[in-house]
């Protein structure tokens, strides 16, 4: 997964960012509520429901708005109806651009995601037209501060779990999985006694699009404005910015 790292830089300011409690726990509301929705409110028997739950618990979202949002999916409280879209465009510089939300309202998301891709000089396209730039796969991250363990052996753990790929650098061990595996590797790991700084399924980019300290600057400013959206749940982007820039700019 070469060049995960430039993705993973955007990611640790957009998690700082998404430090904004209230809007994050309703984002995450949202998702468990379309996950019971769609597969039942008992995550031992919905994986989708139990991978919302568990990323809701990692960011210490209360249990009662765990609960809460499943018994609206399931109709023990009134609630509204989400419907999942996903946009796709450029960003300056033809950077490619997806764009993961939970809208009750169509148009009026439609509006609000295309105003921030031409207020930021990019694009929406077609269903299809960066999608297939990027692999969805299961990304598991591990603090290597926590464990006293080699990368060999961890290596070992990883593959007899089910995973496709470990990664190491000085701070952390990433493991990649194939999505329908993840839940399974998860519990596996989880069994040998590791805990996760990050578990989720996502989509990472197969190439990364440079960019110059003008381009980047807008492109941030776009994933700012995407961020800020209610209906927005992800962001997924192939923007490569010389690190120098970032930080200048971060």
């Amino acid at each position: 997964m070469a060049g995960h790292s430039k993705w993973k830089n955007i990611q640790r300011r957009k998690n700082a960012q998404d430090a904004k409690r209230g809007k994050v726990f309703m984002k995450m509301a949202r998702e468990i509520f379309v996950a019971a929705k769609e597969g039942g409110g008992d995550p031992e028997m919905n994986p989708s429901l139990r991978l919302a739950v568990d990323k809701a618990k990692a960011s210490n979202m209360p249990n009662e708005n765990i609960d809460r949002a499943i018994k609206k999916a399931t109709g023990d409280l009134d609630g509204v109806s989400y419907e999942e879209m996903t946009y796709e465009g450029y960003g300056p510089g033809g950077a490619a651009v997806m764009v993961k939300v939970l809208t009750d309202n169509k148009n009026r998301t439609a509006a609000e995601v295309r105003h921030a891709f031409n207020k930021n000089d990019g694009n929406l396209g077609e269903n299809g037209c960066v999608s297939y730039m990027f692999d969805r796969k299961g990304y598991l991250v591990i603090e290597r501060s926590d464990y006293d363990v080699e990368e060999d052996d961890l290596m070992l753990e990883v593959i007899e779990a089910g995973a496709e790929e470990l990664e190491t650098n000085e701070e952390t061990f990433e493991i990649y999985t194939e999505p329908e595996s993840f839940s399974e590797v998860k519990k596996k790991l989880e069994q040998s006694g590791y805990t996760f700084e990050t578990a989720e399924i996502s989509m990472f980019p197969q190439t990364y699009t440079p960019l110059g300290e003008k381009e980047t600057e807008k492109m941030l400013n776009l994933i700012d404005t995407l961020e800020d959206n209610d209906d927005v749940q992800d962001i997924y982007h192939n923007l490569e910015a010389d690190e120098e820039v970032l930080e200048k700019l971060t």
